[in-house]
C-alpha cells in the first residue's frame, strides 16, 4: 500500500476546483477568562450566550446559562465579578456591564445607556486600584443595531456615574483595555479589521481622577490581525491576545500567527506564544503565584505555565 509523502498533499481531484475548507457551523466561541481567589476560571461561551465554569479539580459547569451575550471578564477588589454584556453572535445580547457578588449571588446593572442610549456591544473591562471601572465599546457584529455613532471607552466611577473617556478620532474600534500594577498607565487595544484600519495598542497617562492624556504608540500588528484581549504581569508587559492562522476577510493577513505576543511598555516585542486554534481572543493569569496563563481561543480553553506572575487586582 503506498502511503502518502510527508509533505502536506495537494487538494484531491475529487474536490470542487476552487473549492475552500470552511466552517459549517460553530459549537462554541470562547471569551474573557477570570480567575477567583480559588483558582476557579470564569470564562464566557458567546456563541451559546453563557458563563462557564472551570474548577480547580477540572470539573467544568455552566455558571450562567442566559449571559446576555456576555464578553469580558474580570473581578474588582473585593471579589465580585465584572462581565461586559454584549451583542455579538445572536440575539440576546443585553449591552451592559453588571457586577455578580458571588457569595449572594445578587447581579447588580452597573450601566445599560449613556446619556439615555444603549451601548453598542460592551466588549472588555477593566477595575483600577480606586474602584473605578473601565470598559470598551465597539460594534463587530451588526451595525445596524447601533443606537450611537461612537464606540468609544467609558469610566463608571464609585458613585456610579458613567464618563465617556476616549472616542473618534482619537480611537477607531476599542477593545482589550487594561491599567498598570501603579494605576498610572490605561492600555487599548485598538483593532479595526476593515483593511486600513488600526491594529494598534494605545498608551495614555491615567490621572488619580481616571481621566486620560498624552497618547502614545505601544505596538502596530498592521497589517496583520491586530489585538484583542489583553493582561499585565507584574513587571509591567503587556500580554496581547492577537493574529490569525487563516485570515477571515481580505482585511486580515497571516503576517501575525495566533499567538499571546509579550510586548515591553516600551514597545519592544519580547516573544510570542503560538496558538494553535483560531479565533485567539483573550487571557488571564491565576493560580499559584498567579503563574498560570490561562487563554480562550476558539472552541477551547488552554493554559500554560509561566515563569513571571500576572497581575490582578484580585486576588491578593
Amino acid at each position: 500500500m503506498e502511503k502518502p509523502s510527508s509533505a502536506f498533499p495537494t487538494m484531491p481531484a475529487q474536490v470542487a476546483e476552487g473549492s475552500a475548507l470552511a466552517a459549517a457551523t460553530i459549537i462554541a466561541f470562547t471569551e474573557g477568562p477570570a480567575v477567583d481567589a480559588d483558582g476557579s476560571v470564569y470564562f464566557s461561551d458567546i456563541w451559546n450566550s453563557r458563563i462557564m465554569k472551570l474548577a480547580p479539580d477540572g470539573s467544568q459547569s455552566v455558571f450562567r446559562a442566559d449571559s446576555g451575550r456576555t464578553n469580558g471578564n474580570t473581578f474588582d477588589q473585593r471579589g465580585r465579578l465584572v462581565s461586559c454584556e454584549g451583542a455579538e453572535m445572536g440575539p440576546g445580547g443585553r449591552r451592559r456591564v453588571v457586577r455578580t457578588d458571588l457569595k449572594t449571588g445578587e447581579v447588580a446593572v452597573l450601566t445599560d445607556r449613556y446619556e439615555g442610549v444603549r451601548y453598542n456591544s460592551p466588549n472588555d473591562v477593566v477595575v483600577d486600584g480606586s474602584g473605578r471601572v473601565y470598559f470598551t465599546d465597539p460594534c463587530y457584529g451588526d451595525r445596524s443595531l447601533m443606537e450611537m455613532e461612537i464606540e468609544g471607552v467609558y469610566r463608571i466611577d464609585r458613585d456610579g456615574s458613567v464618563t465617556r473617556i476616549l472616542k473618534q478620532p482619537d480611537i477607531e474600534r476599542p477593545n482589550g483595555i487594561a491599567v498598570s500594577p501603579d494605576d498610572r498607565t490605561l492600555y487599548l487595544v485598538d483593532s479595526n479589521p476593515n483593511v486600513g484600519g488600526n491594529r494598534k495598542i494605545w498608551a495614555f497617562d491615567l490621572s488619580t481622577n481616571g481621566d486620560v492624556s498624552n497618547q502614545r504608540l505601544v505596538y502596530d500588528f498592521a497589517p496583520g490581525r491586530g489585538g484583542d484581549g489583553m493582561r499585565l504581569d507584574v513587571e509591567g508587559n503587556l500580554w496581547i491576545a492577537a493574529g490569525i492562522n487563516r485570515p477571515r476577510h481580505k482585511g486580515e493577513t497571516t503576517d501575525n500567527a495566533a499567538g499571546v505576543y509579550i510586548v515591553s511598555p516600551a514597545g519592544k516585542l519580547l516573544g510570542c506564544l503560538p496558538v494553535p486554534e483560531d479565533l485567539i481572543t483573550n487571557l488571564a493569569f491565576g493560580g499559584p503565584g498567579k503563574k498560570t496563563l490561562y487563554i480562550t481561543a476558539g472552541k477551547s480553553l488552554f493554559k500554560i505555565q509561566t515563569k513571571v506572575a500576572g497581575w490582578s487586582l484580585f486576588p491578593q
